[in-house]
């Protein structure tokens, strides 16, 4: 084979793949896909935080979306040879991830917490709340310690500032005696979440409210309130990477010290609580602010895999306490 022929055929060779048409004429499998997502991602010195964590977690899952595959399931797939349609997605998509630097979630409408995928796009901020995972470990079963030792006693959940209905949804899957009322002041994010609870299994016993807080919700009371409200304060709006300017500015800043939000939240959580009901609240790492806030308080904090002191819970009497 001559050079010329040997270089036409190698996916590897020294051409612009930076040029989409290039990329999903020259690369042929998942596996040259990869390799490619990964190299390019490197090379525009990406940030990740909308469920990767890195380059390669950001191009397998990538991949496989946008192939429409398991997202668990990369090793079986790695040597497949896809058809020219599916080259020119793939070339799309990673071409697309870099000159827009646009969340990961966003480009394909589809984001993944808990196991659950659920629709997003720009009118709501990617799903990525510590409290999916707590709810299958400490809030309701864990080894050594669980908040709801019996997840059917709950009969009633408030989700506050839904955003895309995940939690909700979540929490109607933990809690299945129980109805869940999931609040957002954005009649956009309340368009998304109505699109994820219509698709859930739980959807008669989801109700949405648009409103501020817990205006909307005219005395109701509850067993358990999650919320995950804004809490990004002012200087890290200001220093923001360009992957976080696509979400709802409305969905992240929580002024000065990123706690606006959260002072309303603990004043008027009391007033929505049945006895014996607790809080789980995720304010990112306010912590220190928040303990400066109530020096006397005993908030309780819960780690993750991937967070420390980032959520508490409280209990109702806690809260009056403040």
């Amino acid at each position: 084979m001559s050079d010329k022929k040997q270089k036409d055929n190698d996916p590897k060779a020294d051409v612009p793949l930076s040029d989409p048409k290039i990329a999903a004429d020259k690369l042929k499998t998942v596996r040259d896909f990869l390799r490619h997502a990964v190299s390019r991602f490197n090379e525009a010195a990406l940030f990740y935080g909308h469920g990767t964590f890195t380059p390669y977690d950001e191009a397998a899952y990538l991949v496989l979306q946008g192939l429409n595959l398991p997202v668990d399931q990369l090793e079986p797939y790695l040597d497949a040879r896809l058809l020219p349609q599916e080259r020119q997605k793939l070339a799309e998509l990673v071409h697309a991830r870099v000159t827009t630097r646009k969340p990961l979630p966003y480009l394909l409408n589809r984001a993944w917490l808990a196991g659950v995928p659920f629709y997003v796009d720009e009118r709501v901020i990617v799903p990525r709340s510590y409290i999916a995972e707590l709810l299958h470990t400490e809030i309701v079963t864990d080894d050594d310690f669980s908040l709801i030792p019996d997840p059917w006693e709950i009969s009633a959940v408030l989700d506050l500032c839904t955003g895309s209905g995940c939690l909700a949804i979540l929490a109607a899957h933990t809690f299945p005696a129980a109805t869940v009322d999931a609040v957002d002041l954005s009649p956009d994010a309340l368009a998304v979440a109505e699109i994820n609870v219509n698709d859930s299994l739980h959807k008669d016993r989801i109700a949405l409210y648009q409103g501020d807080l817990f205006a909307p919700l005219a005395g109701k009371k509850y067993d358990l309130i999650l919320t995950n409200p804004p809490y990004v304060d002012a200087e890290d709006m200001q220093d923001m990477p360009p992957e976080y300017l696509y979400e709802p500015r409305m969905a992240l800043a929580a002024g000065e010290d990123g706690l606006d939000i959260v002072h309303r939240i603990l004043k008027d959580a009391p007033k929505h609580m049945n006895d014996g009901a607790i809080m789980v609240l995720e304010l990112g790492y306010g912590g220190d602010a928040l303990q400066e806030a109530y020096p006397d308080a005993t908030f309780n904090w819960m780690d993750t895999e991937n967070s420390t002191g980032e959520v508490f819970w409280m209990t109702k009497e806690q809260l009056e306490a403040l």
